[in-house]
């Protein structure tokens, strides 16, 4: 199809197509009309490209799905674990709290802090995903891609999933508007997928998390990713748990170990 499309004198064209994309597309366009390189010379460049991306693809494709496939099944096992905690989470914290060897004020506190964060998580997980798919269906109804509401019902879903769950979507629907001819549709998608619905997951998750939890935007976002990075995809949930517990011993300590230890001081000091 790509060969197919530069011998169609699609290489001419681009210019004209991509100067449709919104904000960037003038710059694009003279960007590439400065290139100053000649159609036939451009044109087996492109050629070389693509082969050798062809050919680096299906090098890579094992490992690709592999991943891919560890990446979901991590997730829906993820979901499977939520599903039960929910079920039965009240049983499990009763048995915990009883273990736990601490005041009961003490314990009182680090489970209400547990609570509202967990839930802080999973709110701002479904709300980032519904935003994520509802800015992707607007791109596929504004672009005639076939079934959006299904695709946008699919980027809901897989939104959650870390470091570009939204590109299972609209990257495949990107390559099928090329594949089918309309090179600045599938320019437009691209361009929109990374500048717009994956970067509101960079922001917005945060954010709704930070405001329920009151944990500052940077260090949430740090727990987040350190959290990915030792456990995998439930490190979206341990991550921010650690660090709102630990925010909690320090504040237990210093309401009542450090102001014991001040009073103490100050009594010792009177003569």
């Amino acid at each position: 199809a790509i060969r197919s499309w530069i011998s169609a004198g699609g290489l001419q064209r681009l210019p004209e197509q991509v100067a449709a994309i919104p904000f960037i597309g003038g710059w694009l366009k003279s960007a590439i009309s400065g290139t100053g390189t000649p159609a036939i010379s451009l044109e087996q460049s492109v050629m070389t490209g693509v082969k050798e991306l062809s050919q680096f693809l299906v090098g890579g494709m094992g490992g690709l799905l592999k991943n891919t496939f560890a990446l979901v099944t991590n997730f829906f096992m993820m979901l499977l674990i939520l599903f039960f905690l929910f079920k039965d989470g009240r049983q499990w914290l009763s048995v915990l709290y009883d273990l736990i060897p601490m005041e009961e004020s003490h314990k009182s506190k680090i489970l209400v802090r547990l609570d509202q964060t967990i839930r802080a998580v999973v709110k701002g997980m479904l709300v980032t995903a519904i935003v994520q798919g509802l800015l992707a269906g607007m791109a596929y109804l504004a672009l005639d891609v076939p079934f959006p509401i299904g695709l946008t019902a699919l980027t809901v879903v897989l939104a959650p999933i870390p470091f570009g769950g939204t590109g299972l979507v609209w990257g495949p629907v990107a390559l099928y508007l090329f594949w089918m001819g309309t090179t600045g549709k599938a320019l437009i998608m691209l361009a929109w997928g990374i500048g717009v619905v994956s970067m509101v997951d960079q922001f917005l998750r945060p954010w709704l998390i930070g405001q329920d939890v009151e944990i500052p935007v940077l260090l949430l976002v740090l727990s987040v990713l350190g959290g990915l990075a030792l456990y995998g995809i439930l490190g979206i949930f341990i991550g921010p748990i650690m660090v709102s517990l630990l925010m909690t011993a320090v504040q237990i300590y210093r309401e009542e170990y450090h102001t014991a230890a001040t009073s103490a001081g100050k009594a010792d000091a009177i003569p």
